[in-house]
């Protein structure tokens, strides 16, 4: 985790913990932190994750498969924004807070393998997590790709850390979906 100052002058100590009040101080940050998803005390990617899947079985009973993959297109720069924005403002490049990069994963993997049962959507659930959570492989690559280890507070890229929160998960959502395209051709 780097820590570096928002404005390059004195650097900021990390925020570990949001608090509600953090979240809704800007747009990016209630974004970035799944509207209260990524609050949760304990496993906050995972509780982003099932709020993924609700808010996703919202969007089916209104909107259409294309409006869904519109706004998950949408939800990527948006993204990439909010997470860059909230990282800097918590001096953390990728704080576990952060939880929109499940959340787009995700609504892409629910996308692309819907209509599919409880069941099905489960074990969609499950592997994404065991993807993200884990890093196995790729998705370890991709993580690591934009860590900026060596970057100082003057050097980091807010702009290639933000990138890299949603990186991973869309890696992992790939994954994801190569195994069950793999299992249903099986």
């Amino acid at each position: 985790m780097q820590s570096a100052s928002v404005s390059g002058a004195m650097p900021i100590p990390p925020l570990r913990r949001p608090t509600l009040r953090f979240m809704l101080a800007h747009p990016a940050h209630l974004i970035a932190l799944g509207f209260g998803a990524g609050l949760a005390p304990r496993a906050p990617g995972t509780v982003g994750t099932l709020w993924a899947w609700a808010a996703f079985m919202l969007m089916q009973r209104w909107l259409s498969a294309a409006a869904i993959g519109w706004i998950i297109l949408a939800s990527l720069p948006i993204g990439w924004w909010a997470c860059t924005v909230t990282a800097r403002r918590m001096a953390i490049t990728d704080p576990g807070a952060i939880v929109w990069d499940e959340v787009v994963g995700f609504w892409l993997v629910l996308w692309l393998v819907t209509p599919a049962g409880l069941l099905a959507q489960l074990v969609a659930f499950a592997l994404f997590r065991l993807f993200d959570a884990a890093k196995p492989g790729p998705v370890a690559w991709a993580d690591q790709l934009f860590k900026q280890r060596r970057a100082t507070p003057a050097t980091l890229s807010w702009g290639a850390a933000g990138f890299g929160i949603l990186f991973d998960d869309l890696v992992a959502a790939f994954c994801t979906l190569l195994v069950i395209a793999l299992f249903r051709g099986w």
